[in-house]
C-alpha cells in the first residue's frame, strides 16, 4: 500500500536557510505519528511541507499520492493544518466559522453540527463571536473546523496548546477515532508525556533530518 507520506533526501529553505536538511520519512495510513525535537529543529516546516504550504527544494515528496515536489497545492484540499494561528475569523460567530470551513469539502449542515458537538461547542456557545472566546475556546473551534474539513491528513503543531483537561481529553479521543477511521494525525508536540501516549510511532527531528 501507497505511503501517505514519503519524502525521501527533502531540502527545503526558507529565508535562505536549509529547515529541512536531506529529511526523510515514511507514514502510513492511520498512524498517530508525534514528532519531538527541539525549537528549531524543523518540525513546523515538516508540517507545512506536507500541507503544501512550503515548497520543496531538493529531494522527492509525496503526500497522499501527490508529487509535491511538482504541485504542491494538489495536496491542500485533502489535508487539515492546525498551527500556533488559529486560522479563524474573528468576526464570525463558532457556528459560521466551522460551517465556512467544512464548505470548502461539501459538508453537510448534520457533519457541521456533529464537528460542533464533539468539540465541545453546540448550544449557546455556537452563536459567539470568536473574538468574544477564551484562548481555549478558540482552539476547540478551530479542531471543530478541522474534523468538519474531514482531512485525509491530519498536521498539528502543538495542538494541546490553550485547552483545559476536558478540551484535551476531547482531542485525544477525536485524534484515535479519526486514525481509527482510516485518517493519518501527525503531531509536533513538547507534550511528550501526553501527546506520546497517543502516538502510535515516535520520530526526532534534529537539524532538518529525521532520526527514527
Amino acid at each position: 500500500m501507497e505511503p501517505v507520506v514519503h519524502l525521501e533526501g527533502v531540502v527545503a529553505v526558507l529565508g535562505g536557510f536549509p529547515v529541512l536538511a536531506g529529511a526523510d520519512l515514511r507514514v502510513e495510513r492511520g498512524e498517530i505519528l508525534l514528532l519531538r525535537g527541539p525549537n528549531g529543529a524543523g518540525k513546523t516546516s515538516l508540517l507545512r511541507l506536507c500541507a503544501g504550504l512550503l515548497p520543496v527544494e531538493r529531494g522527492g515528496a509525496t503526500v497522499l499520492g501527490c508529487d509535491i515536489a511538482a504541485d504542491r497545492t494538489a495536496v491542500r484540499h485533502r489535508v487539515g493544518l492546525l498551527g500556533h494561528a488559529n486560522g479563524l475569523y474573528a468576526d464570525l460567530t463558532v457556528a459560521d466559522n466551522v460551517a465556512f470551513w467544512g464548505a470548502t469539502v461539501g459538508a453537510s449542515a448534520d457533519e457541521v453540527a456533529a464537528s460542533l458537538e464533539r468539540m465541545g461547542l453546540s448550544g449557546r456557545l455556537a452563536s459567539v463571536p470568536v473574538s468574544r472566546l477564551s484562548a481555549g475556546q478558540r482552539r476547540r473551534t478551530a479542531l471543530a473546523c478541522l474534523v468538519a474539513r474531514r482531512a485525509e491528513l491530519w498536521l498539528l503543531d502543538e495542538p494541546h496548546a490553550g485547552l483545559d483537561a476536558a478540551g484535551r481529553d476531547d482531542l485525544d479521543a477525536t485524534l484515535r477515532d479519526a486514525a481509527a477511521a482510516g485518517a493519518t494525525v501527525m503531531v509536533a508536540s513538547h507534550e511528550l508525556e501526553r501527546a506520546g501516549a497517543l502516538a502510535t510511532r515516535v520520530v526526532e527531528i534534529v537539524g532538518g533530518l529525521v532520526r527514527l
